[in-house]
C-alpha cells in the first residue's frame, strides 16, 4: 500500500489515465501531473489499494469510479471565498450587469453549491435575482446532488458568516438560510432561479450565452494548454463585453487571450472581453 512519499511510475500514471478516458470518458491527461499523483496516492492509501487493485476497480466497478472522481477531484469550497473579490465583483461589475434585461451567470466548477449561492445573495440584495439565472457545473454528480439541496452545516455556516461580513453586504449571511438544527437551508428564492448539471469544462462545448462566468480556483489543477482550451470555451460563451473571474492565485497569461480580454481588477483577476 502506497504512502504519501510513494509514486505511481510514468508508465502506471499513463496506463491509469488511459483507463478512465477509455472507460469513464473523463480524460485527466492535461490535470498537472503532481497534483494529479498526489491525489491518486490518497486514494490508494484510504483504499488500502496496491497498484493493480486500483486498475481492477476502474476497469470493472463502475460505482468505485464515482468514489474514485470525488477524491480525484479538488472539491475546496467557501461561501463568500476571498471577501475582497466579492468587495470588487459589486463595485466594479453589478452597475454593469444591472443594465441587462435578463442576466445569465455561470458557475463553472460549483463543487458543493457555495460560489453559486453566494452570487445569488449578492444579485438579490440587488434587486437582481429575478431576472437571473444562475448556473452550476461540475463533472462530479455527487457535490452536485448537495448543491442542489442547499443546506449547510451550522459550523460551515459560522466560518461563511465571517467572509460575508467583510464584504460589506447588509445584515448577516444568516439572514439568507432557515436554521434546521444542526445546519441550515438556504432560502427558496435563492434557489428559484438557480440550476445545477453536469458539465465537463475538459470535453464539453458551449451550452448558452452569459453575461457574466466564473470559474474560481480551477485553472490551478490545469496545464497551460488546457487553461486555453477552457479561456477559448469561456470566451465563447461570454457576450460581447461580458465578465470573466478567475481566482486569486490564477490569471490569463497568454498574449493570445491578453488580446481578448480587458483586465477590469488586476488583483481579483476579473476581465471583460473585448473583441467579436
Amino acid at each position: 500500500m502506497p504512502d504519501a512519499k510513494e509514486s505511481l511510475t510514468d508508465a502506471q500514471l499513463t496506463e491509469l489515465i488511459d483507463i478512465v478516458k477509455k472507460i469513464h470518458g473523463f480524460d485527466f491527461s492535461d490535470y498537472t501531473e503532481a497534483s494529479f499523483r498526489r491525489r491518486i496516492a490518497r486514494v490508494m492509501m484510504i483504499k488500502k489499494l496496491e497498484f493493480y487493485d486500483l486498475k481492477h476497480l476502474l476497469i470493472n466497478n463502475p460505482n468505485f469510479f464515482q468514489e474514485f472522481l470525488e477524491e480525484i477531484t479538488v472539491n475546496v469550497t467557501e461561501m463568500f471565498r476571498d471577501p475582497a473579490f466579492y468587495k470588487s465583483l459589486h463595485t466594479q461589475v453589478i452597475p454593469y450587469l444591472s443594465t441587462y434585461q435578463h442576466i445569465k451567470v455561470w458557475c463553472a466548477g460549483c463543487s458543493t453549491g457555495e460560489e453559486a449561492y453566494s452570487l445569488a445573495i449578492l444579485l438579490n440584495e440587488e434587486k437582481l435575482l429575478k431576472r437571473s439565472f444562475i448556473y452550476g457545473t461540475d463533472i462530479n454528480t455527487e457535490v452536485l446532488n448537495y448543491a442542489k439541496k442547499g443546506i449547510y452545516s451550522l459550523r460551515k455556516i459560522k466560518s461563511y458568516a465571517e467572509n460575508y461580513l467583510f464584504t460589506g453586504l447588509p445584515g448577516s449571511l444568516t439572514d439568507h438560510f432557515t436554521m434546521m438544527y444542526d445546519a441550515a437551508a438556504i432560502h427558496s428564492e435563492l434557489k428559484q432561479n438557480t440550476l445545477f448539471s453536469v458539465h465537463n469544462l475538459i470535453s464539453d462545448t458551449v451550452f448558452n450565452e452569459f453575461q457574466l462566468i466564473s470559474c474560481r480556483n480551477v485553472f490551478i489543477y490545469f496545464e497551460t494548454e488546457l487553461q486555453h482550451r477552457i479561456l477559448d470555451l469561456f470566451y465563447n460563451s461570454l457576450c460581447p463585453l461580458g465578465y470573466l473571474c478567475l481566482g486569486n492565485k490564477e490569471t490569463i497569461r497568454s498574449d493570445i487571450f491578453r488580446k481578448k480580454f480587458k483586465v477590469i481588477n488586476q488583483k481579483e483577476n476579473i476581465y471583460q472581453k473585448i473583441g467579436s
